[in-house]
């Protein structure tokens, strides 16, 4: 079993649906993209949900510099800043001596990828966050992960005290990616798309059903 993150949300239904499931948490996109939103936007989302279950509120950043984030973060009312671009530890630091919630990692990997490096990510932050890369794109790809090698490398290095697996997960695909990977979070957004941004029910449901009872 793996908690469950839907990102990407771009309509107060899907992420007050979303909550309603029981995900854990919910994204909004601040670092471009067609599923990009606004703090106002995204804190309007975030009540939504409010009214239909507990999910916690999520951010997701990409170029944007320490003071921005924070700013942001405050005017969205975050519980986590996801850093997909901005997160050398100077800026992890700032980050914290101001925003009183979590700090998440991206780590955008490609076939192997060594276990010192995943320990190396993992530091300094409350949860690593695993995705695919994909040349010119910080997210929201579409493409799975080689979880057969990330597998093999957690194996080898001392597991983050929180992983998020991302990068093509979808409600065929999950229960393996959960068998071989062991995440404590599953993170979907494009996988449960009828549309960039437009979220289907049903597979969301799906989805977070298999989630749940996958591992």
């Amino acid at each position: 079993m793996a908690e469950v993150k839907f990102c990407g949300l771009t309509r107060q239904e899907d992420a007050a649906f979303g909550a309603s499931l029981g995900a854990a948490f919910l994204g909004v996109i601040f670092a471009g993209g067609p599923r990009r939103r606004t703090p106002t936007e995204a804190r309007a989302l975030f009540e939504a949900a409010s009214k239909a279950g507990t999910a916690r509120r999520v951010g997701v950043f990409g170029t944007q510099v320490a003071g921005e984030i924070i700013e942001m973060a405050q005017a969205a009312s975050l519980d986590v800043v996801q850093l997909q671009g901005t997160s050398h530890p100077a800026a992890v630091q700032e980050i914290r001596r101001h925003f009183r919630g979590e700090v998440w990692r991206v780590i955008r990997v490609r076939g192997d990828t060594p276990a010192e490096e995943l320990r190396i990510a993992a530091g300094g932050v409350d949860a690593l966050v695993v995705d695919t890369f994909v040349e010119g794109l910080l997210g929201g790809t579409g493409v799975a992960v080689d979880w057969v090698s990330l597998a093999r490398s957690l194996d080898g290095s001392r597991r983050p005290a929180r992983l998020v697996l991302a990068g093509g997960l979808r409600p065929e695909n999950v229960e393996r990616a959960i068998s071989l990977v062991a995440p404590d979070v599953v993170d979907v957004s494009s996988g449960v798309e009828s549309a960039p941004g437009i979220k289907d029910h049903k597979m969301m449901r799906a989805f977070l059903e298999v989630a749940r009872g996958g591992r």
